[in-house]
């Protein structure tokens, strides 16, 4: 007589608020129809917040909770320690500050579970120091903040990194890959195989996928010299390159550029190298709570009354109104962050 299975894995899914649903319910999914193909509860999970309370995603529904922060620092001495935890977080999670929270993710790291996070749940991860030296990934809307933040950690624009036991990932569908990779970690490829057919997925991405559309399809550029330039400037954005040295790197002469980018882009190659580093400096503005010359220095700007003068023509308000705009809308939309 065959003996029943019993191979599992227990996690908590740890909500901070304002987190985003799609990643969270594809994670979940994911480990729900494994359970369904192996026909037992391989995966168990519970959820926890903060005070034990319900917490409220940035799409404002609101999730009941199994524990809260004080029930969970208890398990981890118990029979109810989980093998893995996950935070789940999503805008404003640069507003998040729990000493709690992160001396938890630590002993539980310490007391060997896996440690991971969805969306921008690194964030998270980062300020308990568990990222020090880790590959990490991150949403590519949060990368330019997440970066300055947390200079020690290692952070990629890929779906998804496993470093050791830590595991985070990007957000979005990419936490169906994450999920898929345990899976696989766990059972091999032929349960991951049944996974994805359920989740009417064709393929497994790889971890390094991009995140975002190619340049040729967001931009809708097809000229190859004009995608490796744009490329050449988004990766030289906190000391910006010379015409010069752009087309030296191109093998193009500057005039031969500038015909181009007016062609292609309709701006000359300046402008546009001026609009994608205050791009990045607004990202930095939103995301941070860099002083604004910090964040001038960070986009390649040799004072900050330079930068806030292309700041104001460019948006139609200065640096110091976007952020004061976007702690307004902060607190408007705030339900119950816990700080």
């Amino acid at each position: 007589m065959n003996k029943a299975p019993t191979k599992k894995r227990s996690l908590v899914f740890f909500l901070v608020p304002h987190f985003t649903l799609l990643p969270f319910a594809g994670a979940i999914e994911t480990l729900r129809i494994a359970n369904r193909m192996l026909g037992y509860q391989a995966y168990e999970w519970r959820l926890a917040s903060a005070d034990g309370q319900k917490v409220y995603s940035s799409s404002g529904i609101g999730m009941e909770v199994n524990s809260s922060l004080a029930d969970e620092r208890r398990y981890l001495s118990g029979e109810n320690r989980p093998n893995m935890v996950i935070v789940c977080s999503g805008i404003y999670v640069e507003e998040f500050h729990n000493k709690s929270v992160n001396a938890w993710l630590r002993e539980a790291h310490n007391r060997g579970a896996a440690v991971g996070s969805l969306c921008t749940g690194a964030h998270v991860l980062a300020q308990a120091g568990l990222l020090n030296g880790k590959r990490c990934a991150i949403h590519w809307e949060n990368l330019p903040g997440f970066s300055e933040a947390f200079p020690q950690a290692e952070v990629y624009a890929d779906l998804y990194e496993v470093d050791g036991n830590l595991y985070t990932c990007a957000g979005g569908t990419a936490s169906l890959d994450m999920m898929l990779n345990l899976i696989g970690q766990d059972f091999g490829e032929g349960l991951v195989n049944r996974v994805c057919e359920q989740h009417l997925t064709d393929r497994v991405r790889s971890p390094h996928d991009r995140q975002r559309l190619p340049l040729r399809a967001r931009l809708g550029v097809q000229n190859s010299k004009v995608l490796s330039i744009i490329e050449l400037m988004e990766s030289n954005l906190a000391e910006p390159l010379s015409l010069l040295e752009i087309a030296d790197d191109a093998g193009l002469s500057r005039r031969q550029i500038e015909r181009l980018f007016r062609q292609e882009m309709g701006r000359s190659p300046a402008r546009y190298y001026l609009e994608i580093r205050l791009d990045r400096a607004r990202h930095l503005l939103v995301q941070s709570s860099m002083p604004v010359v910090e964040v001038a220095v960070a986009c390649g700007f040799v004072s900050a009354s330079h930068f806030s003068k292309c700041y104001r023509e460019l948006y139609n308000r200065s640096p110091q109104q976007e952020r004061a705009e976007r702690k307004l809308t902060m607190s408007t939309n705030r339900t119950g962050v816990v700080v």
